[in-house]
């Protein structure tokens, strides 16, 4: 990808960032006008501003820490810790009074604008499609580590899971519900050990499987508390899903290529035996590093013609660190996408239910943690993703869906700070016929605030981390092969 490529993604990131941001936030600048309220700042992201212009005796401004956006209105509990004052050389003068339903009405208007962006985008997707793997994306087991916890409770390649911890499962990885998914019941398993009922040849065994953790970087302070440098990872049982083993690209002067494999070839067989993932053929070339290297029988199919190919991998002249290899630089990914067209309701209903999954989750007894979710580094990382892929804009615009139904429905909830906070406070306002003391609300919203900063910091090192170790590990290295003698 070229520098103005990047460039080109970074702005398409970043105006549609802010345009979610500032459509929520249009939500309760509109509302504070019908409704009467002063409007002192309408402001895209927090913190110092880095731009600001007074137009009609509003300050319009944006921040410098990417993560949000916030109306400042003075007639309702304020946030100058993270909002600051709005600059005015006017002295202040008396403010009325505003009524605890005004002030519900105007909290409530952000969520629903993000509603309604979201119904917009979801409206957009129906029309024109979303890409979807349904078909490749079932529960059948592609690979299975042979030293992990699957192999061990006996689970093969080709097996298909039908149940985890008694929860049946339909997908690998999460389509339109996690809760059918394979990955999503493994990691949110509570039990010391994981349940999986699985189908072989027509016949159904339930086993256990004791689930694995790779180890995470910490920093130990002083040898007295260890510092997580990575988000702590969650349970697996070291198995992939089902995929064809499809060449997308092989190495010249490789044995693949002296083969005479090629680009759109599967392999179907590794000595013989079925396989059911790429993962398969990676695996018996890995294995061969610290032991004899031995000659592979690929089977491959090429069209409708099948065959046989006998490849001994070699060292590679770069990079020197390399086990053997045959040669295959890359596998294609998913080969039976297609479009289709789910109405707008049933995609907020998705968005919702994973929002709902994930809350559900991080109060159970599961390993899932406030440590897990993402923040705004993680959103623009996936958006950058999504529209280098050749299909992106498609899957820009699903995961707009999601990403507007979340803030709503996060920004609902009654903590200080989020617009459910205004709103319980404003009830609570109703109920006791006057408003909280200023001391204790300005107590309490700074004190929030404050939590709100550092949680959001706190994320987005985590984020930071898992984007920059992933660059680092999708890194292209140039493979080369000597030439043949």
């Amino acid at each position: 990808m070229t520098i103005l490529r990047y460039i080109f993604v970074a702005l398409e990131v970043v105006l549609l960032f802010n345009l979610l941001i500032g459509v929520h936030e249009l939500g309760h600048f509109l509302a504070a006008k019908w409704r009467g309220l002063k409007v002192e700042r309408f402001a895209i992201w927090f913190g110092k501003p880095l731009w600001k212009k007074n137009i009609g005796g509003v300050e319009y401004a944006l921040g410098w820490i990417p993560a949000g956006g916030y109306v400042a209105l003075p007639q309702m509990a304020t946030m100058e810790t993270i909002e600051g004052k709005a600059d005015s050389d006017k002295p202040a003068e008396p403010l009325p009074n505003v009524s605890p339903l005004d002030k519900i009405i105007v909290a409530f208007a952000g969520p629903l604008f993000s509603f309604l962006l979201a119904f917009v985008f979801a409206v957009v997707v129906w029309q024109v499609g979303k890409p979807d793997n349904g078909a490749d994306n079932s529960s059948v087991v592609g690979w299975v580590d042979p030293a992990g916890p699957a192999a061990q409770a006996g689970l093969q390649p080709g097996d298909t899971i039908l149940e985890i911890d008694g929860h049946p499962v339909h997908h690998f990885s999460p389509i339109s519900s996690m809760a059918d998914s394979v990955t999503w019941r493994i990691v949110t398993s509570e039990h010391t050990n994981i349940v999986i009922k699985y189908l072989r040849d027509g016949r159904e065994t339930t086993v256990s499987a004791t689930p694995f953790h790779r180890k995470t970087k910490v920093f130990n302070l002083f040898g007295l508390v260890n510092i997580p440098l990575e988000r702590k990872a969650l349970r697996q049982i070291l198995i992939t899903a089902a995929g064809k083993a499809t060449i997308f690209e092989v190495a010249t002067n490789s044995p693949a290529a002296i083969a005479g494999l090629k680009a759109g070839d599967e392999i179907v067989k590794v000595n013989g035996e079925k396989i059911y993932s790429p993962f398969a053929v990676d695996f018996a070339q890995q294995a061969m590093s610290n032991t004899v290297i031995k000659p592979l029988t690929l089977t491959v199919r090429r069209g409708d013609e099948q065959f046989d190919r006998m490849l001994t991998p070699v060292l590679p002249l770069q990079p020197t660190n390399a086990y053997p290899l045959i040669g295959i630089l890359a596998w294609q990914g998913e080969t039976n996408t297609t479009l289709v067209h789910p109405g707008p309701l049933a995609q907020i209903q998705t968005s919702a239910g994973q929002i709902f999954n994930t809350f559900a989750a991080l109060f159970s007894k599961s390993e899932i943690g406030v440590q897990q979710l993402g923040g705004a580094v993680m959103i623009i990382r996936v958006y950058s993703n999504l529209f280098q892929d050749e299909d992106g804009w498609r899957r820009v615009l699903w995961f707009s869906v999601i990403l507007n139904v979340n803030l709503a429905l996060i920004n609902l909830l009654p903590l200080p700070v989020l617009d459910g906070g205004h709103i319980t406070l404003s009830l609570i306002e109703w109920i006791r016929r006057r408003p909280v003391h200023a001391k204790i609300l300005n107590l309490i919203q700074t004190g929030f605030a404050a939590l709100l900063i550092t949680f959001m910091l706190y994320i987005a090192f985590f984020d930071t981390g898992d984007w920059l170790r992933s660059a680092h590990a999708d890194r292209d290295v140039p493979i080369v092969f000597a030439a043949p003698k």
